[in-house]
């Protein structure tokens, strides 16, 4: 499952640099998250840290993106190689 942010979004700015993956941004009007790079922090950290530093708790699961933990360490896989490769 990918997270996603709410508009309860308060810009803050928190949880964009602590994503291991890369994969919150700022969008147009508030953080937005990748849902191809969210792996919930899966291969990286036992709890999502964007979740955990957020101060208004607008990070909830995005119903549009369910995989299982499987799938999401899978992801975390993939994403490593896709990292190797690009550093060459």
């Amino acid at each position: 499952m990918a997270l996603i942010i709410t508009d309860d979004c308060i810009n803050c700015d928190v949880c964009e640099p602590e994503c291991p993956n890369e994969a919150i941004y700022l969008g147009e009007h508030i953080y937005e998250i990748n849902p191809d790079k969210c792996t919930e922090c899966v291969g990286h950290f036992d709890e999502p840290q964007c979740v955990q530093l957020c101060p208004v708790a607008c990070i909830p699961v995005d119903p549009q993106h369910v995989e299982s933990r499987e799938q999401l360490m899978q992801k975390y896989e993939r994403l490593q190689q896709e990292t190797l490769k690009s550093r060459g």
